[in-house]
């Protein structure tokens, strides 16, 4: 049981310096400039458009087939902007773990 509870405090403790020392080393001056926006490609904005044209086209007369392969345009733009736009995605599993750590360490 000692030496559990040695393993869980060294754990817990290298998990609490570690990022100190790592923030340490990267010192930025804060800028009175304002952060400029990020300015969209010209790929993005066909993308964008072209989501435009098939949201706004009339489905009613269109073939199931033509109706499929307009689904897997649609598709496939999208995973093409969750590319170019990036971020940062979480899952629930990972912020469940944050939230408990967060609560064992304060």
């Amino acid at each position: 049981m000692k030496k559990f509870a040695i393993c869980l405090m060294v754990t817990c403790l290298s998990l609490t310096l570690i990022p100190l020392q790592l923030n340490a080393a990267t010192k930025t001056e804060p800028s009175s400039l304002a952060a400029p926006k990020p300015v969209e490609s010209a790929e993005v904005k066909t993308l964008e458009l072209r989501l435009n044209e098939i949201n706004s086209m009339d489905k009613s007369n269109m073939k199931s087939a033509e109706k499929k392969s307009l689904r897997k345009e649609v598709k496939s733009i999208n995973h093409r902007l969750h590319t170019v736009g990036g971020g940062v995605y979480l899952s629930v599993g990972a912020v469940i773990l944050i939230v408990v750590l967060l609560l064992i360490l304060l």
